[in-house]
């Protein structure tokens, strides 16, 4: 038995221009590899197309897919990339019609089995958690769905899931995920410019799941519990990294890195003592951070923290997520920059209830904290999050998934309109950057980061291509 798994490109973009997106940060599939580290294990073979990372699409793709023989082949996909995966499927279905398509994936699991009653060539969907769906269903030769927790399948034509699938209660014991399946990692892909002290680096999950309720965020895969890997695992993971493929600096890309106070403070002393050659990046939460936590990061090598900040006007915050006092943001960040990590600030631009005023309290806001850079995300209502419910009532919303990518403005404010929110993103984008404090720190990173010089330099005709068709 051998699945193939496939991670189609999509829109990454803004829907006209070159995609530099690819050029200066890319990720691999973790949620992909995990599931092929599992069937692995298991005595499965798997194999692993990510169309990032060796980019092939249309009939490319699908001749590819045909010529190594799989005995099925499994998508995740985005909402962004669902119609192009889908497309590959219906050519795959052309020429062999006996081959099991099967679709995972964020998109998937928001919307749900009724894909199956519009979307004719998928013959699966992996609802949830996939390692032990897909193995069970691999096992059972794509045979008997209904039997198979979280399998969605057509009863009488039309789209049902045959059981909820239980969470996999201790991530300790899934292997590693497949990295040796993805030609050319880790040279190939690459953490965001600047985000980095070293090279080779690569992003790491080492939780699943979410406890808050943002109104903007899909829990759909993980569902908004909190499970974790233990610290052990962690350093065994890094390890391996830097063992089999020179890793030296990795994103802990979990949503909530420091939720669990004792399982980080356990993982700091871990790669304290084992003197782990291998610097980190994390999210947290304001709320979760101190002094005292702070020390603990930077000496187990913690480089750069990311805090989700999203907006500057407090009644917009309100609305959206559990509040946190702007002037305490302020306070906090001075002391992730006292204890000598870098700070990343994410904003989103857009949200339901936002206003011209509400926008430039937030621009105004950001360049009054002490933020080394920032990542401003357009608001994107996706099917799993619980605004997407009501969203038709707070404005204009174009559903057009292959721009659902936080890189469009398909929702609009009411009050606004398009081309104001363009005008404000740029705004934000150019005022923050344009200044000398965030000059000279780019200036330092000649030697703090200097692989991401080398990369920018590479690449620089394609960022000048890129700023002038922006007009920033």
């Amino acid at each position: 038995m051998k699945v193939l798994f496939v991670h189609p490109h999509g829109s990454n973009w803004l829907g006209t221009g070159q995609d530099i997106s690819a050029i200066f940060n890319l990720m691999p599939p973790l949620g992909m590899m995990s599931i092929a580290a599992f069937l692995e294990a298991r005595g499965i073979t798997t194999e692993i197309i990510d169309c990032y990372g060796t980019p092939l699409r249309g009939e490319a793709l699908a001749a590819e897919i045909l010529r190594r023989q799989p005995d099925a082949v499994g998508f995740s996909c985005t909402t962004s990339s669902f119609l192009e995966g889908y497309r590959i499927a219906e050519l795959l279905k052309e020429r062999r019609p006996d081959l099991p398509v099967v679709f995972g994936g964020a998109h998937a699991c928001s919307v749900g089995v009724a894909l199956l009653d519009r979307f004719p060539a998928i013959d699966y969907l992996v609802i949830g958690e996939g390692e032990n769906t897909l193995y069970e269903l691999a096992a059972a030769g794509f045979r008997n769905p209904a039997a198979i927790p979280g399998v969605g399948f057509r009863r009488d034509g039309c789209g049902t899931l045959a059981a909820p699938r239980e969470l996999i209660a201790d991530l300790d014991t899934l292997p590693f995920p497949a990295y040796h399946r993805l030609p050319g990692f880790p040279r190939r892909y690459n953490l965001p410019l600047f985000s980095y002290p070293t090279a080779p680096n690569t992003s790491v999950i080492s939780s699943r799941g979410c406890p808050y309720h943002c109104s903007y965020c899909d829990r759909s895969v993980f569902s908004r519990g909190f499970r974790f890997n233990s610290p052990e695992y962690i350093v065994e993971h890094l390890a391996y990294l830097h063992r089999e493929f020179g890793i030296r600096h990795v994103f802990f890309y979990d949503d909530l890195f420091t939720f669990d106070r004792r399982r980080v403070e356990r993982l700091c002393v871990l790669m304290e003592e084992r003197r782990l050659p291998v610097t980190y990046n994390c999210i947290a939460r304001l709320e979760h951070v101190d002094d005292e936590l702070l020390r603990l990061l930077r000496r187990s090598g913690c480089w750069q923290v990311n805090f989700g900040i999203e907006s500057g006007d407090p009644e917009v915050l309100k609305q959206h997520r559990k509040f946190y006092g702007l002037d305490e943001v302020q306070r906090k960040l001075l002391m992730v920059r006292k204890a000598g990590l870098r700070v990343k600030g994410l904003f989103m631009i857009g949200l339901p209830g936002e206003t011209e005023q509400s926008i430039r309290r937030t621009i105004d806001y950001a360049l009054s904290l002490p933020l080394d850079e920032i990542n401003v995300t357009k608001f994107t209502p996706f099917p799993g999050a619980p605004i997407y419910r009501t969203i038709g009532e707070q404005g204009t919303f174009t559903e057009e998934w292959p721009l659902m990518n936080c890189l469009n403005f398909v929702f609009v404010p009411h009050g606004m309109t398009r081309e104001q929110l363009e005008g404000l993103y740029n705004e934000f984008i150019r005022r923050f950057y344009r200044r000398s404090r965030i000059h000279w720190g780019y200036t330092k990173m000649l030697w703090k980061s200097p692989h991401s010089v080398a990369h920018f330099l590479r690449h620089l005709p394609a960022i000048l291509r890129f700023e002038r068709e922006q007009k920033w």
